[in-house]
């Protein structure tokens, strides 16, 4: 991947307070409509003052980095996630925090991919994007990109106060691995129905010092690996044992996030049972999420869950569908036994689900 690199002072002539590393990735917050038919295209992040020019308030150091070409967040992968970990890795004793634009689409596996694969971050990692393109008369593209920078920049006594990896939109500050989106055509595009938001903004930016995670004890340790080779399957009445069995015999197939009713409830029909005992019994790690938005998966409660839990599926508490998902190839990365690859998915890694008592 290549990204072109643009320096900005916007502090110019004064003495800049922070740094700040902005990375564009693609999507809606970096268009413009082209002069000759209107279409959109990627505009010149060097003129990224003349389009937001309410950001010569900020006192920072900012550079731009900007991959050419951008790409639709619905092209976004593993490589992808992997590459974004490594540019923080790389340039993270140079900035105070990084900022984050893309798509809305996949933005929410995204900053839950790198929550898993940035551990000990000490800094903000701030997600954000527009549903309306920046040259647009509407759009929300500059109040998003201007408080996203100012969170980033957000320090007190020093610190950072914002040291994770976070979706800002519309007016809330949500962890990244706790968010999900939930609009399209509205400002209000996500939501983390199982967790609070981390900061609110109004008038003021409000944070809630006691839902954002502790700076962290060690070191940063950026990982370079995810499986790719998982998969999601979510339940519904009337699925078939075809269905079922396209997914669990899937060539490769290393993990599965099972999307299950309410509490985390499957069938229990004879068939449906028989085809997850024996995946499990191949080594497939199926870890069991709700499908309800603010649910939980509390297995055996029900006797419909009962069976789950006996062969070996690993409940997934209140973790979201997104979280799961890239949390399963983080962990099926590191290449350890049964036993220990259940323990970390169960275990509260990045304030991704509720820990265990």
């Amino acid at each position: 991947m290549k990204f072109l690199k643009v320096d900005i002072n916007t502090a110019a002539p004064r003495h800049p307070e922070a740094s700040i590393l902005l990375i564009y990735t693609g999507g809606t917050i970096g268009m413009v409509s082209d002069k000759q038919d209107e279409s959109l295209v990627p505009f010149d992040f060097s003129e990224v003052i003349h389009r937001v020019p309410e950001m010569r308030q900020f006192k920072v150091m900012l550079t731009v980095l900007s991959l050419d070409p951008p790409i639709d967040s619905s092209n976004v992968g593993v490589e992808h996630w992997v590459k974004l970990a490594q540019l923080i890795q790389v340039n993270y004793h140079e900035y105070d925090g990084f900022v984050i634009l893309h798509g809305t689409d996949t933005m929410a596996y995204s900053a839950s991919a790198l929550s898993f694969l940035l551990e000990n971050l000490g800094k903000p990692v701030i997600f954000t994007g527009a549903q309306v393109p920046i040259g647009r008369m509407r759009t929300d593209a500059r109040r998003n990109l201007i408080t996203a920078l100012e969170i980033a920049s957000a320090q007190r006594m020093g610190r950072p106060l914002v040291p994770e990896v976070c979706i800002f939109f519309n007016t809330v500050l949500l962890r990244g691995n706790r968010s999900t989106k939930v609009e399209s055509r509205h400002f209000n595009a996500f939501h983390s129905g199982k967790y609070p938001p981390l900061a609110q903004a109004g008038i003021d930016i409000e944070f809630n010092p006691s839902m954002i995670l502790p700076p962290p004890a060690e070191p940063l340790r950026v990982y370079g690996d995810l499986e790719s080779r998982v998969g999601v399957l979510k339940l519904f009445p009337g699925i078939t044992p075809a269905i079922v069995k396209a997914i669990l015999n899937s060539e490769g197939l290393k993990g599965l996030v099972l999307e299950t009713f309410g509490a985390g409830n499957a069938p229990t029909y004879p068939w449906f049972l028989d085809l997850l005992k024996d995946a499990v019994h191949r080594g497939i790690t199926i870890l069991n999420v709700s499908q309800c938005e603010e649910g939980e998966v509390r297995q055996g409660e029900y006797e419909t869950s009962k069976y789950l839990k006996d062969m070996g599926v690993i409940g997934g508490a209140d973790i979201s569908t997104e979280a799961a998902l890239t949390k399963l190839m983080f962990v099926l990365a590191q290449n350890v036994s049964v036993e220990k690859t259940a323990q970390l998915l169960q275990q509260n890694l990045r304030g991704e689900m509720k820990a265990r008592k």
